[in-house]
């Protein structure tokens, strides 16, 4: 099962095992279209869906673990997570394949061996860089005939569930396709199949549910576009911003030796981090830090919409667990999503730093999260937004400056940027 190894050894290498071609693969689903053989009110791109599908196995995992001891839910989330990962750096290689012609080759042993060995190819250059064990487990993962696993199962549940909300988006203006009645029937009998299975997914399903509403309303988060008042291309949105985070987030966890719970906390911290931004829309940092005044009354107005809008719908509904691991995510109990925390018996307890959390809470007990290295990770997304867009011609003044801005601050000895994520090993691979 992926994930389900240990890693509970201090710190076994340095975060500059992370490189400048890795993180372009990562990005590179902010250029992907998706749907693009149909007329679309927007942009659908690959790196939204595959942070949206997450978010719904988020709550997937809530559900499949209810009852079960905190181990059990790490184990199996990390076995979702890492399934996701390795799902998605194959999908950035084959993403011209259309599905109907994808899930043919899948079938024939021979035709998907052959295709998996085009993969592993143009990867395996990248993945070297997290080590030998990591390309393993990847190659692993794909070459498993087993597709009925519990992971495997909650996965594709999760990704039907992101494909029908992206469907029932563009469905309504391409009527007049005779290909849209055939797409509607096998989406809605591929989910109502798995709804046995799958405990929660029947309620996701239903938009009148809470769980339901909430998966519609972070599916918003594709619409609302970073860096507003700058042109760029590619134009990121909050949601797959929120997916680089999370993933670049985990995959340092794995580096840095970090405990499971802290692996998945990590995770999921990247991608929830930014999910207040659907009530408040995309606040550019110097207006959050123009002065201690604002950037708490913006902190207070998001807690305000967040109890009204996510966390009161979720409890009436008796969500309770996962409204509960959601507001750890999103820092409720600390000063923001940022801060280093455990959470012991229950109580959340936020640390001073990054060395106190690493040295005396690195175990799945403590229930830590590193919002220093979420913080870091989305740093990192932004200068690769900056930097990707300069690369493709893109380069105001401000985009310039910026640019500058978030290479120093990812640079610059700072106590909330940890020493061993190698960052300055990483900015010089941009030279």
């Amino acid at each position: 099962m992926p994930g389900s190894q240990s890693h509970t050894q201090a710190s076994r290498g340095t975060g500059s095992q992370i490189r400048k071609a890795l993180l372009r693969r990562i990005f590179s689903g902010s250029f992907m279209q998706r749907w693009n053989d149909r007329l679309r009110p927007c942009s659908l791109f690959e790196i939204d869906k595959q942070a949206h599908k997450m978010i719904v196995a988020s709550q997937l995992l809530c559900r499949a673990c209810a009852g079960q001891a905190e181990k059990e839910y790490y184990a199996l989330s990390e076995a979702i997570i890492e399934g996701a990962v390795f799902d998605y750096l194959f999908r950035t290689v084959t993403t011209d394949i259309k599905p109907q012609l994808f899930y043919r080759i899948q079938a024939n042993e021979e035709h998907y061996a052959k295709l998996l060995e085009y993969v592993l190819h143009e990867l395996t250059p990248m993945l070297a860089s997290l080590g030998d064990d990591f390309r393993k487990r990847f190659e692993e993962w794909h070459k498993d005939r087993n597709f009925d696993s519990r992971e495997r199962r909650l996965l594709r549940a999760a990704h039907l569930t992101a494909s029908y909300w992206e469907f029932n988006l563009i469905a309504p203006i391409n009527a007049f396709d005779p290909e849209i009645p055939h797409i509607d029937s096998d989406l809605k009998g591929r989910l109502e199949a798995l709804c046995p299975d799958v405990s929660g997914l029947e309620d996701i399903l239903n938009p009148q549910t809470a769980m339901g509403r909430f998966t519609s309303f972070c599916g918003q988060l594709r619409f609302q576009k970073r860096w507003t008042t700058i042109p760029r291309i590619p134009e990121t949105d909050v949601l797959g911003h929120t997916f680089f985070v999370a993933v670049v987030s985990y995959l340092y966890s794995r580096i840095l030796g970090f405990c499971q719970a802290r692996r998945v906390n990590n995770f999921f911290g990247g991608l929830f981090h930014d999910l207040p931004e659907l009530l408040t829309r995309d606040i550019i940092t110097p207006v959050k830090q123009s002065s201690p005044d604002i950037n708490q009354l913006i902190h207070l107005y998001e807690q305000e919409e967040l109890q009204a809008h996510v966390f009161a719908p979720l409890r009436e509904a008796e969500e309770h667990d996962f409204a509960r691991r959601l507001g750890y995510y999103l820092g409720q109990g600390c000063d923001n999503e940022f801060s280093e925390r455990v959470c012991i018996k229950g109580q959340v307890r936020m640390l001073k730093s990054f060395d106190e959390m690493h040295k005396s809470f690195n175990t799945d007990a403590c229930n830590g999260l590193d919002g220093y290295i979420v913080k870091a990770c989305d740093k990192l997304s932004a200068f690769m937004e900056a930097d990707e867009s300069i690369r493709n011609g893109i380069a105001s003044t401000y985009l310039c400056s910026a640019h500058m801005r978030l290479r120093e601050d990812l640079t610059v000895p700072d106590a909330r940027i940890p020493s061993c994520m190698g960052m300055g090993a990483l900015m010089a691979d941009f030279d």
